[in-house]
């Protein structure tokens, strides 16, 4: 069996896999493999997420591309892009691929260093992972990545800061000098660092995970404006667990009755970020 069949168990090409005699093409097609990408299946039991999809692109990358960018960043403590999002490569400049449909490729014009995972999956290094994330997505998008990342330990501000200066001149210096200066690793999840980077754009100037003393207790917001006594929480979907929102109308309870205003937002509310920020701003004025 190839080399690569027994580096990702259940996630094969599906022509090597036909060639080693694991398979015939009539149970390939029968047997309701998942195709990940073009020629690259998966076993029907695996969770179909973004980094399964990872693991079926890297079978067909040639020596010198990575996983790259956002798809690279969850190896370092940010969370998976959604299984739909293309996978992101990187490849050094004197190599050429043809990706297929559902990956983006992004032409380095330094060299890619590449680190393997336990599965042997090849990732682009932390830092250069940090740049490109910073370089090629959304503000938004690339601070809550910063901002998990350091948060985990793969990469600190020092050695992010090191890198913008050193990164004088090269390509998509600007944005990540943008991203890198906001970073913030208090911020407990993405959505939280999305809510805050809207913010601050805006000109307003949250504090984040801060303990507000009341009579019955301290309580812990995500976001909260200490002078106009404005709370902001994100509500993620364990919020909704019925044990959690008696839990929740208790802390907002307490916080009301010392004077606070909150505010709640959830995943509907994040398609908008323009709409929060006006909603903030009002409650400010």
């Amino acid at each position: 069996m190839p080399e690569r069949l027994r580096l990702l168990p259940g996630v094969f090409v599906g022509s090597h896999a036909i060639a080693a005699g694991a398979l015939t093409e009539k149970q390939l097609r029968r047997r309701s493999y998942r195709r990940l990408v073009q020629g690259v299946y998966a076993d029907p039991g695996l969770p179909f997420d973004h980094r399964l999809r990872c693991r079926g692109v890297a079978l067909l990358l040639p020596a010198g591309l990575a996983i790259g960018g956002y798809s690279a960043a969850a190896w370092y403590g940010a969370p998976f892009a959604a299984a739909s999002d293309p996978v992101t490569g990187v490849r050094p400049p004197d190599v050429e691929w043809k990706r297929p449909r559902g990956v983006r490729v992004h032409r380095s014009r330094t060299p890619v260093p590449v680190v393997r995972d336990a599965d042997g999956v090849p990732v682009t290094s932390a830092l250069r992972t940090a740049w490109d994330v910073a370089a090629l997505e959304s503000l938004g998008t690339a601070v809550s990545a910063l901002d998990a990342m350091v948060r985990a330990g793969s990469v600190d501000q020092a050695a992010l800061d090191s890198m913008v200066r050193s990164g004088a001149g090269r390509w998509g210096v600007t944005r990540v000098r943008r991203a890198v200066g906001l970073i913030d690793p208090r911020a407990a999840s993405p959505p939280e660092s999305r809510v805050r980077v809207a913010l601050v754009m805006a000109g307003l100037q949250p504090v984040l995970q801060y303990e507000i003393e009341t009579h019955e207790g301290l309580v812990h917001v995500d976001l909260a404006f200490p002078e106009a006594r404005l709370a902001v929480e994100y509500e993620g979907a364990y919020h909704f667990e019925e044990d959690q929102i008696v839990r929740d109308d208790a802390r907002y309870a307490r916080l009301r009755r010392a004077g606070w205003t909150v505010i709640r937002l959830s995943a509907a509310d994040l398609r908008d970020l323009d709409a929060v920020v006006a909603r903030i701003r009002a409650a400010l004025a």
